[in-house]
């Protein structure tokens, strides 16, 4: 029997819950609840944690469950690398529903950094106006630096930003590129400083930044190891169709 535990937080995995929703199947749909409202799912809801890979493994036991889909953020590392330990433990199959990384083009200035300190370190010595767009978390490395910083926030902060010199724009994507780069030009936007998230949902403030010539620091994907993986919601379910688990086989 297919029981299938979905990892979300990004529109490809509100897609994927969409086709197991009509597809009847037997699915879960998990995510981490940083977001005050999150999107409603098809599909029956565990909110939080799992307390590491041990609890993940514990958890695929306790529920049965015959195969994982990691849709989580490009990002969200840790969890993946729980993923991954947890169903080679347990012998689940897994599978990364994984949206192409952006490439630059012509007309982009990209510079690359492989986490927040680097991007930090590769913005200029003077003062200069940064749209940081890597959402609340990581911010730290940026407090130091001399600049004015433009972020957007899908909530507003709970409490004062951690940085001296910020303003937030709360708002909910996807953007256009027409509207962002209006954005950065009524707030003077010098730098832009994003994560390498793709897809074209977030793409917009790339365009813009194209447009306007202004130089892009981006932040590289989490190296993960070697797994499984396609770019659309209509090819993991070909997937769960041809892929046994262990039990199903016999193993």
């Amino acid at each position: 029997m297919i029981r299938i535990l979905l990892l979300g937080g990004t529109t490809e995995a509100s897609r994927m819950a969409r086709l197991l929703a009509d597809a009847g199947m037997d699915a879960v749909f998990s995510y981490a609840g940083r977001t005050l409202a999150p999107t409603a799912q098809p599909l029956p809801l565990r909110v939080g944690g799992f307390g590491g890979a041990a609890g993940l493994a514990a958890y695929l036991r306790d529920q049965a469950i015959s195969h994982v889909i990691d849709a989580t953020h490009p990002f969200a590392a840790q969890m993946s690398r729980n993923a991954i330990t947890a169903c080679e433990e347990v012998r689940t199959p897994l599978l990364a529903l994984e949206r192409p990384a952006w490439r630059a083009g012509p007309g982009d200035r990209w510079t690359h950094a492989a986490d927040p300190e680097g991007a930090a370190r590769a913005l200029p010595d003077v003062p200069a106006r940064v749209f940081l767009a890597i959402g609340k978390q990581n911010l730290a490395p940026f407090a130091t630096r001399p600049h004015h910083y433009l972020l957007r926030l899908v909530d507003p902060p709970e409490g004062p930003l951690p940085l001296p010199d910020a303003e937030a724009v709360i708002a909910r994507g996807p953007f256009t590129a027409e509207g962002d780069e209006a954005l950065m030009r009524e707030h003077g936007i010098t730098h832009l400083v994003a994560k390498n998230s793709g897809g074209a949902g977030a793409e917009a403030k790339l365009i813009a930044a194209r447009h306007l010539s202004l130089p892009v620091v981006m932040i590289d994907r989490p190296r993960l190891p070697p797994r499984p993986s396609v770019a659309e919601p209509e090819e993991a379910m070909a997937w769960l169709h041809q892929t046994p688990s262990p039990a199903r086989r016999g193993v």
